[in-house]
């Protein structure tokens, strides 16, 4: 019997993935997938877990669908993802609305699943091998038709002290390359301009396969293909290596925008939480990284209030801020996480480390006021994203704005763009933080 289903996917791109290729799935069975929750029969929350926040953002979700179901509205929830794997035995027993779930070893039973809860009134609960879960098959796109995720590899062996992954996600399991190649070169054909390499830690790719790294040569055959733009995302530090760093260079569709999380730079607080990185070592790729890739913009994230975090290391790492310029940050307080080492370390009380976040937060704005007012004049070429009308303005992004991470750029045209489309803004104003410009139709 078909069912109409709706997918609320929470996190990140990853995950995204992975709601993506559940759609395919239960569109293969027949199924009809609608956007909204209301008048589905069966609502699938694909849940994150890596934070304590992000599984009460999950739990509002569950609830909010909770309460169309006891009206009517809705049949069956189903939660599946990384809050599933984590705490089943916790979704099970404290939100009885929840009428199965799926672990991240068990998104292609998601049809089995649909079919057992609906036919049966089971409560099914699929909790697969999350060390040998398929990571290919099918996938029906979540995001706008100009850009999609490329996951390369699932799971990580990094094992930070602070970081519950692994035990969620599983070990670090590289895509053979033929597949992956076959998948983006389907995505060029449908249309994909922009395509995002992804994975926990791409610099990585290929080691467990074959004993070498081959980031570097799978970029060069997803060049190949007719993409406008590659970008990377999450490159381990002390994994970047000078070949790669030559095809990042060299390959003009690999926009120079990297996102290379370092968490801290402070040495004995980096050691701690089993980072393979010094302040030295990160200050030195990333100097090499600069010298080599013109106009590189980087990406990371930060962690405030790290255990063995006093002052003086809180000051040494807005220091490190200041010093890089790294144009790009997301900032966020430290979660002791249950299962962690790092949770039974001591640490600066929770305050503190929001207060630590927004004292960096405000470093960092001043960085990228810094560099939007040194952009000003220059032009650049953008994606176009759509048009707000409230705003009289269409609205974008250049190689230096990842998708709903970096904010937009905002232009003015004498003519009708359609989204998707590329074209050249010269920069002349900031808005709240965003560049402003304006088209440029007539480059010599």
């Amino acid at each position: 019997m078909a069912y109409k289903v709706s997918f609320i996917s929470l996190g990140c791109a990853k995950n995204q993935v992975n709601c993506e290729q559940m759609m395919a799935l239960v569109s293969a069975a027949g199924h009809t997938i609608q956007i909204e929750p209301e008048g589905a029969d069966v609502v699938v929350v694909n849940t994150c877990g890596f934070l304590a926040s992000a599984c009460e953002e999950a739990i509002e979700h569950i609830l909010e669908t909770a309460e169309l179901k006891r009206a009517g509205l809705v049949g069956k929830i189903l939660v599946t993802g990384c809050m599933a794997q984590r705490y089943r035995e916790d979704v099970l027993r404290e939100l009885p609305e929840v009428d199965g779930i799926l672990g991240t070893g068990s998104y292609d039973r998601i049809a089995e699943a649909i079919a057992e809860v609906m036919a049966k009134g089971a409560r099914p609960c699929y909790m697969g091998d999350i060390h040998t879960a398929n990571q290919g098959g099918e996938r029906i796109l979540s995001t706008p038709p100009w850009y999609a995720w490329l996951r390369i590899a699932e799971g990580c062996d990094n094992r930070c002290a602070y970081c519950v992954i692994p035990s969620i996600r599983g070990r670090y399991r590289s895509r053979p390359m033929a597949d992956l190649l076959d998948e983006a070169a389907e995505l060029a054909d449908a249309g994909v301009q922009e395509l995002i390499v992804i994975a926990q830690d791409i610099t990585r790719y290929g080691i467990d396969l074959t004993g070498r790294r081959q980031l570097a040569e799978l970029l060069r055959e997803l060049c190949k293909l007719d993409f406008h733009w590659i970008r990377l995302h999450y490159l381990y530090p002390s994994d970047i290596t000078d070949e790669l760093i030559d095809v990042i260079a060299g390959e003009s569709k690999i926009v120079p925008y990297l996102d290379i999380p370092v968490q801290h730079c402070n040495d004995n607080i980096l050691k701690s939480m089993r980072r393979r990185d010094t302040k030295a070592s990160l200050t030195a790729i990333l100097r090499k990284l600069r010298a080599r890739i013109p106009g590189l913009v980087l990406r990371t994230s930060i962690i405030t209030g790290l255990p063995g975090e006093g002052d003086a290391e809180f000051e040494e790492l807005c220091e490190f801020l200041r010093e890089q310029k790294i144009e790009r940050a997301g900032v966020f307080p430290y979660s002791p996480e249950e299962g962690t080492a790092a949770a039974s370390m001591p640490r600066p009380d929770t305050e503190t480390a929001k207060r630590r976040a927004e004292l960096a937060v405000d470093v960092q704005s001043d960085i990228i006021d810094g560099y939007n007012e040194a952009a000003l004049g220059t032009v650049r070429e953008v994606l176009c994203e759509g048009f707000d009308r409230q705003a009289q303005r269409f609205y974008g992004r250049s190689y230096a704005e990842s998708p709903d991470i970096d904010g937009r750029i905002w232009f003015t045209s004498g003519r009708d763009i359609p989204p998707g489309t590329f074209v050249c803004v010269r920069l002349t104003d900031t808005m709240d933080g965003e560049l402003v410009g304006e088209e440029e139709r007539n480059l010599s």
